[in-house]
């Protein structure tokens, strides 16, 4: 009887929001509804004191982090908080084998002592409803045509809309698969400095083992401020810039948590597909997920191997690395769920019931019979999609070479103007300095070697490069044998003029099409791009063009077939700015196992091994913990330091750095991860078991603080007790 409750749920909330803490929503369109549900969980601002575009609001302390994370300004000084996986680059940049930021944490005492950073953050200013401008610009269009003309509308759009000279940036974006349309108006900051970070070991504890599991013990922040000029408008750096003033700064709360308290999260959650087709779901756990994690498993066990050995490689490395063993642990987990739950036949089911709806209604009732078959003409290519994205450019070294394609059409195409030659070739030069300083020669020739094997074991032999296998198997020997492959790519990496610094500058002086196409890294990862823009990628455009032009008339169909339940509809997260609400809370993973909604350092220094890539700690923060000098960050009730702690709330990529704020609107911790349990949730949520991992505030704050000596930092908070 579970099982059956627990499926029927599932598929009603696979459209409408249910009674679960469901939906990211837009905070301009929260809806009385909506609204009045978040007061009775908790909430106790208004709606003005969220969103408001003629007033300071809570919205204007939430920012865009970087190119892919969520930040919030915490002090009247434009301090900012965020995850340590998003400072993580930058952190990295200001850090040497001598004065290892990474290794050893950083916390300026001063703001002279602030280190510059390439980050840049935005503020959402307003959102505004350009949904009728559109539509008028896409009438009586389908198909390619209507992706082509809505690219430009949106492009004209936001280019009306902007103002350089300010900073000004338009984005519009697509919603409900393109059946509306928002601006979102944003003003950029390009001085950005970082303030503070804990060690690694504090930072990334845990590592790839603790990766989306709870219980988590993860100290996953790091400290920036962001300056302006002194009139307070964004200005690039300099000496006489000062911290912004911002319109709005979050309040610290030093209260204990409650099983069952308010948590909303505000932030920029990157990507759901919850409006997914059943053909897509199969096409993810059949062939995308699998054949991704399987590949990234194979780059990351050779540059881990070379980290291990070296504490240079891993500083080198330890970025793409990071980036690379998050999501290979996320779709393993996501087809896991997928599969348990049924979600593919939850998904048929309410098919089912829009064909029926759709029978007679021309506009929508052929809609599954052409979408299967737009999947069927695209599924035999969608393995090879995936080896070239995640296997052939898994290969940093290759990844480069693939650059210079662009450098060799101009070379070979008669009449192309010198100047333009030397354009690419310039741009190729700064390229290639960029990649060296991140490549690890060993571990990509292992890779490159066994993804070349992996690609001819796995797939078509009518879809591969042709000639190059034969060509390799009688240069190299058998195409069964490892050691074909290895050899292959010692060669590769011994012959290319991409490492040898005086042949390159040769052919950078004097640019040939015939020497690029010699050069054995090029002529490799030409076979391989070539051969599958020129025959496979239209195939893929194809599929794409249809794939969303079914999913908006489906959509379009849903709203139409049920409209007081498409009121409660929430958009997919579109990289924009969305808040979620729920509440603290523990869950049963599984039968006999109970989760708590808290961990503590007592459990911090259980996980603890000294030494260990993962586990190990530094010495005084051992100290400290073990003599209870929490000072006021101390959780009264436990008589412990709170470490983490989970909410039910909504995430997704993109959310990492996200406020979590209590009814009150103070903050009481950051966002860093989702549970194992419930990694479906791209495609589908989990009423029951998802949950959204958080760092807490005062963890956070005793590290800068009791650990990290940043008393100064501190002091620029408003702590609430």
């Amino acid at each position: 009887m579970k099982k059956f409750l627990l499926t029927f749920v599932l598929a009603v909330s696979l459209f409408f929001r249910s009674i679960a803490d469901e939906g990211m929503w837009l905070p301009m369109l929260l809806g009385q509804q909506v609204y009045a549900d978040m007061v009775k969980k908790g909430l106790k601002l208004t709606k003005d004191q969220l969103y408001n575009i003629n007033k300071a609001s809570l919205k204007d302390a939430i920012i865009i982090f970087g190119g892919g994370c969520t930040g919030e300004i915490v002090s009247a000084e434009g301090l900012i908080f965020t995850n340590h996986h998003c400072g993580y680059n930058a952190i990295a940049a200001a850090s040497t084998v001598s004065n290892n930021y990474l290794q050893d944490g950083f916390y300026a005492k001063n703001k002279g002592e602030e280190i510059p950073t390439n980050i840049t953050v935005q503020f959402l200013l307003r959102i505004d409803d350009v949904t009728k401008e559109v539509m008028d610009g896409l009438k009586g269009l389908t198909g390619a045509d209507r992706v082509k003309k809505q690219g430009e509308v949106l492009a004209a759009i936001n280019k009306r809309m902007s103002d350089v000279d300010q900073n000004i940036e338009v984005r519009v974006n697509s919603l409900f698969k393109g059946n509306q349309f928002l601006a979102f108006v944003y003003q950029r900051y390009t001085d950005v400095r970082l303030v503070g970070t804990p060690p690694e070991s504090i930072g990334k504890f845990g590592g790839d083992t603790d990766n989306w599991e709870w219980p988590r013990h993860t100290g996953d922040f790091s400290v920036f401020r962001v300056y302006s000029s002194k009139d307070g408008k964004p200005a690039k750096f300099t000496e006489t810039n000062i911290p912004l003033k911002p319109k709005w700064y979050l309040p610290v709360s030093l209260k204990p948590l409650k099983d069952g308290d308010f948590s909303m999260i505000w932030g920029y959650p990157g990507g759901t597909n919850r409006y997914e087709s059943s053909f897509g779901i199969k096409l993810a756990t059949d062939i995308n997920n699998p054949t991704l994690v399987k590949l990234r498993d194979v780059r990351l066990k050779y540059m881990f191997e070379e980290m291990k050995k070296d504490p240079a490689v891993k500083l080198q490395l330890a970025s793409s690395v990071a980036s690379i063993a998050n999501y290979w642990k996320f779709y393993d987990g996501e087809t896991k769920q997928l599969l348990k739950y049924d979600i593919l036949g939850q998904k048929q089911q309410y098919e089912q019931k829009f064909k029926a709806w759709a029978k007679g209604k021309p506009e929508y009732e052929n809609i599954f019979t052409d979408w299967e078959k737009t999947y069927a003409a695209w599924r035999p290519y969608a393995k090879h999609r995936q080896y070239i994205n995640e296997g052939i450019n898994g290969s940093p070294l290759i990844a480069f070479a693939g650059s210079l394609l662009q450098l060799e059409a101009a070379l070979v195409k008669p009449g192309t103007p010198m100047t333009d030659v030397k354009k690419l070739a310039e741009a190729a030069d700064k390229q290639r300095t960029a990649f060296l300083a991140e490549e690890n020669k060993v571990s990509d020739q292992q890779v490159v070697a066994a993804i070349t094997k992996m690609f001819y074991e796995d797939i078509e032999k009518n879809q591969q490069p042709i000639g190059f296998y034969g060509t390799l198997k009688n240069a190299y020997g058998p195409l069964d044998d490892d050691a074909t492959y290895k050899k292959y790519a010692a060669d590769l990496f011994s012959k290319t003029m991409i490492f040898d610094d005086n042949k390159w500058k040769a052919f950078i002086a004097n640019p040939d099409g015939v020497a690029l196409q010699s050069d054995p890294a090029f002529a490799h990862a030409s076979a391989f791009f070539t051969n599958y823009i020129s025959k496979y990628n239209p195939y893929f455009q194809q599929f794409n063009t249809s794939n969303a032009e079914f999913g908006r008339l489906y959509i379009k169909g849903i709203m139409e077939m049920d409209p007081v339940k498409a009121k409660m509809m929430y958009p997919d997260a579109t990289s924009t700015m969305r808040v979620s609400y729920g509440a603290v809370k523990s869950y049963r993973p599984r039968d006999a196992v109970f989760y708590d909604y808290v961990t503590t350092s007592k459990g911090l220094l259980e996980k603890y091994k000294a030494g260990d890539y993962e586990f190990d700690l530094p010495a005084n923060q051992i100290e400290l913990l073990k003599k209870k000098d929490f000072g006021q960050y101390m959780d009264p009730t436990r008589k412990d330091l709170v470490i983490g702690f989970i909410t039910t709330n909504d995430i997704t990529g993109g959310n990492s750095g996200s406020p979590v704020i209590n009814g009150k609107g103070e903050l009481i911790g950051l966002a860093f991860d989702g549970n194992y349990e419930a990694l479906s949730h791209k495609l589908a949520f989990d009423k029951d078991l998802n949950r959204t991992i958080c760092v807490d505030i005062r963890y956070v704050l005793w590290c800068i603080d009791k650990l990290g000596g940043g008393s100064n930092i501190i002091k620029e908070l408003k702590l609430v007790k």
